[in-house]
């Protein structure tokens, strides 16, 4: 298949796909991570330009998480971003692509409302993928089946303590704390490249 990532700097999603011989790209505004097939451009541009068998994206998700709902009301600039955040989600969900799997953080309502009401079709945690730890990702799935777990350790996640289990809530501020943060878990991408191929 021919596989693109969007919106992903990692290159993990990439390489999961291209070890098991499928002709996969990465595409950001940044440069990759890791050697690999990577586009550093506009996606938009890029699903213009070439055909796809399969897009997983992952837009920012600055605006659209409901843990950072609560910035819309103390700063009105943020909506008109919310808003372009909204375009460009609603974009990748209607791109002219067989399959596509869109992940982001847990959504707030005003996002819902932009994305044409759509809900995700599943919600996944690290933890069913063999790491120990929390991150609760949505994914709106379009002519794909739903991800199933690979590893569950819940039982072995919830022996530790809190705040080593929700490890990336907690990291420390710093420059580079988002793109830690936005990482996929290799179980995840490992699971997607097993079972989306």
């Amino acid at each position: 298949m021919k596989v693109l990532v969007a919106c992903e700097y990692s290159g993990r999603v990439r390489d999961a796909f291209a070890r098991r011989g499928h002709d996969a790209i990465s595409c950001d505004l940044l440069p990759s991570e890791a050697d690999g097939n990577h586009i550093q451009g506009d996606v938009l541009d890029v699903i213009q330009s070439q055909h796809f068998d399969l897009m997983i994206a992952h837009p920012p998700c600055t605006y659209f998480t409901n843990s950072g709902v609560r910035w819309l009301h103390e700063d009105e600039s943020r909506w008109p971003k919310l808003d372009e955040a909204a375009r460009f989600f609603n974009a990748l969900l209607d791109a002219p692509i067989e399959q596509i799997c869109v992940e982001n953080p847990v959504p707030h309502k005003y996002a819902i409302e932009r994305i044409k009401g759509r809900k995700y079709t599943q919600l996944i945690q690290p933890w069913q993928f063999g790491h120990k730890e929390r991150k609760a990702t949505c994914l709106w799935l379009k002519n794909l089946p739903s991800l199933q777990p690979t590893s569950n350790l819940r039982k072995e996640m919830m022996e530790l303590p809190y705040a080593q289990r929700n490890r990336l809530y907690w990291l420390s501020p710093s420059k580079d704390r988002w793109k830690e943060r936005s990482r996929t878990f290799l179980g995840i991408a490992d699971a997607m490249a097993d079972q989306w191929s």
